[in-house]
């Protein structure tokens, strides 16, 4: 036979089924991470639970990172090997020398992504479907619903539906505004001359009878309360309430908080001041009265 014969009938062969055999390989491992992601959600989807619980999520994240580095040590043997056919033995290993010189100056950042991203997942400090903030470098933030978590990136979907890739190692601080629990904070501007002890009593009115609400009450751990007095300005104080609530939920529980203490405050004639540079001061019946009017609780 002649050599390109030789080498079609063997080395070729040799080639073609350590490929095809790494491809169903990587195929197998996705399936089954894909299977396994597809029954945690039916199994949650058939709980009673309102959000994952963070064990679930860890699972999810922990089964990726898995997946993800099996199929890229079925890629790097089947690469090694099919080289192995052109290379002899003694000079493949001084080939991974060098490669691996190049490598270590080179992927210095991937090498500080996959660390990071370790930890990430070792740690606990988030998984799929939490809310988080990512501070990364320059001082630039991210925030949204992570959606992917691998050893090298983090996927989140934010609420314009844009799509942010943030690499782990690119990460100074992470906050989940998800973990566990979570709480909504409505600031409440009042003027100085209103009776604080009556908008106290009003805000707990409020709060007590937000939580009794039905819709309302499966996402919230405790009833609404005020905090007190937060800042002072020169013409007006803020008054904080606060709602401990299920994970991801805190939003919409601000929200809905915010429409009932408009009507809670004035339903007591207690009034808030708007446009103060203008020196006007309205009731909070009048303000929601007004078409596209409303009261700022923001602060």
């Amino acid at each position: 036979m002649r050599s390109w014969e030789k080498w079609l009938a063997v080395d070729f062969v040799d080639i073609m089924l350590w490929v095809v055999g790494a491809l169903l390989v990587v195929r197998f491992f996705r399936w089954l991470a894909n299977r396994y992601s597809k029954h945690i959600l039916r199994q949650f989807e058939s709980s009673d639970d309102i959000v994952q619980s963070e064990d679930m999520k860890h699972r999810r994240a922990l089964v990726e990172v898995i997946t993800w580095t099996l199929v890229a040590l079925t890629v790097v043997i089947a690469g090694l090997h099919v080289l192995g056919t052109w290379v002899p033995g003694s000079s493949l290993v001084g080939l991974s020398a060098v490669v691996g010189a190049a490598l270590g100056f080179g992927a210095q950042r991937v090498v500080q992504d996959l660390l990071a991203g370790f930890f990430i997942i070792a740690e606990h400090q988030y998984g799929y479907g939490d809310v988080v903030n990512l501070t990364v470098t320059g001082g630039l933030a991210a925030e949204g619903t992570v959606e992917d978590v691998t050893l090298r990136v983090t996927r989140l979907r934010n609420s314009e539906g844009e799509l942010i890739i943030v690499p782990n190692g690119q990460m100074i601080k992470a906050t989940n505004l998800s973990k566990d629990w979570a709480r909504a904070v409505v600031d409440v501007p009042v003027p100085l001359d209103a009776d604080i002890n009556e908008v106290n009593a009003a805000l707990r009115e409020v709060g007590q009878a937000f939580y009794e609400k039905k819709e309302w009450n499966r996402l919230l751990l405790d009833a609404p309360t005020p905090l007190g007095i937060t800042k002072l300005e020169l013409e007006s104080a803020t008054v904080r309430m606060v709602a401990r609530t299920l994970p991801g939920q805190q939003f919409a529980i601000g929200r809905a908080l915010r429409g009932d203490i408009i009507a809670g405050l004035a339903s007591h004639g207690i009034f808030v001041t708007s446009a103060q540079a203008q020196g006007v001061t309205r009731t909070a019946a009048e303000m929601a009265g007004e078409p596209g009017g409303g009261v700022n609780l923001d602060g």
